[in-house]
């Protein structure tokens, strides 16, 4: 006797459906490539960024509820942003800002506090202006960016190391004080950031062939991997207070 396999359909929900996602830093790169994922998962996108023109193209792709053009640095025009926004949301991702690179002994004082400006206090004046905003449960979440190619020190890294390893204790400080709204960090491969060297060697071609033969996945970590994990936070419920690497093994790679 004979048993015929039966063919089923499986389709399910997607998982930010009827949910409000902000990307602050979504014009490009990183932010814009989770905003696209999370649309596609059924949520509403709402795009910040610095240029306002790009900012207006990479909306009209997924027809996002809204964009408002400000540099996220600056205190008092992402006070403003939150003041002004008018959706609940419930969710909300930061790309904005970079790594600054240099011999600490060189950088000017200028220097090393906008390194920091763009990071750790970023991190703080999102969560001090999006707390109200966010819709109340432990569902919504806050999702902020590193990296972690400061975890291994070296000569013009000074300010990049230091960042980097005061993130993953203000994430867990902020899902604490911030609970039940989630809070986390991913830490992501150097060759998915935009870079301030003069001259990328991590960006380089010869570089990126050289990851691909060395990287344990065998190939380049790209921005497309680092919104899926992105959106895998939103939905996942049970995450927060923690730091999750989408290196492809990198840091553990001589240099």
């Amino acid at each position: 006797m004979s048993t015929a396999t039966i063919p089923t359909s499986f389709q399910r929900e997607p998982e930010l459906l009827g949910q409000t996602v902000v990307v602050i830093g979504g014009r490009g790169g990183i932010g814009l490539e989770s905003a696209r994922r999370a649309r596609a998962e059924g949520a509403k996108i709402i795009l910040t960024g610095r240029n306002a023109e790009r900012l207006q193209w990479a909306a009209s792709e997924f027809e996002a509820l809204g964009t408002t053009a400000f540099d996220a640095t600056d205190t008092a025009s992402l006070e403003r942003f939150f003041r002004d926004l008018q959706a609940t949301i419930d969710h909300v991702m930061v790309t904005a800002g970079g790594p600054h690179y240099g011999r600490l002994l060189d950088m000017d004082i200028e220097q090393a506090r906008r390194a920091f400006h763009e990071h750790p206090l970023l991190m703080l004046q999102v969560a001090r202006n999006a707390a109200h905003k966010v819709r109340p449960g432990s569902g919504c979440t806050m999702v902020f960016m590193g990296g972690t190619g400061g975890r291994r020190p070296g000569i013009g890294l000074g300010i990049v190391s230091a960042v980097t390893a005061a993130l993953p204790a203000l994430t867990a400080s902020l899902a604490l004080e911030l609970a039940p709204i989630r809070v986390n960090l991913i830490a992501a491969a150097a060759s998915t950031h935009r870079c301030r060297r003069p001259y990328s060697v991590m960006n380089s071609k010869t570089r990126r062939n050289q990851l691909r033969a060395t990287l344990p996945i065998r190939r380049v970590v790209g921005t497309a991997d680092v919104a899926a994990l992105a959106v895998h936070i939103m939905a996942n419920t049970a995450l927060t207070g923690a730091t999750y690497d989408v290196d492809g093994g990198q840091q553990f790679v001589p240099a």
